[in-house]
């Protein structure tokens, strides 16, 4: 509490040490107090605020193991959520779909009201731009008459991402507005990096720099790997000649850091289209390669077709990746799936995942189905 009201009071770079010291209080805490366990969800959005992604990580993974333990289904909904939000950024999102899937049908059966809307998010990210649209859609008027304003920023923040990953930065700007006109917590940043690509591509030169402006404030004052990358990406964007390269080049360096893959292959995506602008056609397959290997393995469709596009304009051709089991399975058949290759029994994944055994062993006939498993 007094690392937030030091944010509202004297600012982001003034409430770092504060809200750095409670972080490592909750990870001391590991045991999981009752009364820690309440606010957990507020560290999670701390950490994400902080860049922390190994903390966020760290805590939101031992919250959802004791919420499991303890059958505690009122907490479960927000656990696995920001679980989900910890696989979103590390590019794993059939396991964020899995765990929301989980989240949803717990919410449903015991009337839970879930706070973080991530599934526009991880939609957004894998770039099914029906699917995320049509959830986007559905979400804003129902987060509008709730009056969740967090609710609403996440969703246009994944509306920006989905049409930024597409390259329709036109479209992106407005979104990516609406997710900055608050600043919420563990959400202004990342909605800032949005607005900075969308105004850059669309030479909104000076909505673009005061937008790094803000941003910068609040990368150099946590200093982690991660919000200096996005901060080396977007000022690279933002800046004309060979000055340039070398920021691309660290926010290449500095993603590659962590769980971060969807953040390390966009940097090497608007670095390879700097790169192919400048007629180094070979330089930039380099980068654009990896970029676009990366965004087709983790199933990051809308960014893999922009790289696509910009290797087949340097003359090298990327073949799309076709449908495979990854997209066969339902994220709970996925998830389900998972489980047992692991060794667990049916009563066993059925406590993990507050389901019966009946329902286990259902789903996994499905799975062997579709998988043409026989035994």
């Amino acid at each position: 509490l007094n690392g937030l009201a030091t944010l509202v009071t004297q600012g982001y770079a003034a409430a770092v040490p504060p809200l750095r010291a409670a972080l490592e209080a909750f990870r001391r805490d590991d045991g999981g107090s009752p009364a820690n366990d309440r606010w957990l969800w507020l560290a999670c959005r701390v950490a994400a605020d902080l860049w922390e992604h190994e903390i966020w990580d760290e805590l939101a993974t031992s919250g959802l193991r004791r919420a499991r333990e303890a059958g505690a289904l009122s907490v479960f909904p927000m656990s696995a959520s920001y679980r989900a939000g910890v696989h979103v950024h590390a590019g794993e999102y059939a396991e964020a779909s899995a765990l929301l899937e989980e989240a949803y049908a717990v919410a449903q059966a015991t009337h839970t009201a879930l706070l973080v809307q991530a599934r526009q998010m991880v939609a957004a990210w894998r770039g099914n731009e029906a699917q995320a649209l049509e959830l986007i859609e559905a979400g804003r008027p129902d987060a509008t008459a709730r009056g969740q304003g967090m609710a609403l920023s996440m969703i246009e923040c994944a509306n920006a991402v989905l049409l930024n990953g597409l390259g329709r930065y036109d479209e992106a700007l407005a979104p990516a507005q609406r997710a900055c006109a608050q600043d919420d917590l563990s959400l202004y940043a990342l909605s800032l990096v949005e607005l900075i690509e969308a105004a850059v591509r669309t030479n909104r030169a000076e909505l673009a720099a005061t937008a790094f402006e803000r941003l910068s404030e609040r990368t150099r004052a946590s200093g982690t790997d991660w919000a200096l990358g996005l901060e080396a990406r977007s000022r690279a964007l933002l800046t004309d000649g060979p000055s340039a390269e070398p920021l691309y080049e660290e926010a290449v360096e500095r993603l590659a850091h962590g769980r971060l893959a969807p953040h390390l292959a966009r940097a090497q995506l608007v670095y390879g289209e700097w790169l192919r602008r400048k007629n180094r056609r070979l330089d930039a397959r380099e980068q654009l390669r990896v970029a676009h290997d990366t965004f087709s393995r983790i199933g990051a469709e809308g960014f893999a077709e922009r790289a696509r596009r910009e290797l087949s304009a340097t003359g090298e051709t990327a073949r799309r990746r076709t449908d495979d089991t990854r997209s066969v399975l339902t994220a709970q058949e996925a998830q389900i799936a998972r489980l047992a290759r692991d060794g667990l029994s049916n009563p066993e994944i059925g406590a993990q995942l507050f389901i019966s055994p009946r329902t286990v062993q259902y789903h996994l006939h499905k799975v062997f189905q579709k998988l043409d498993i026989t035994s």
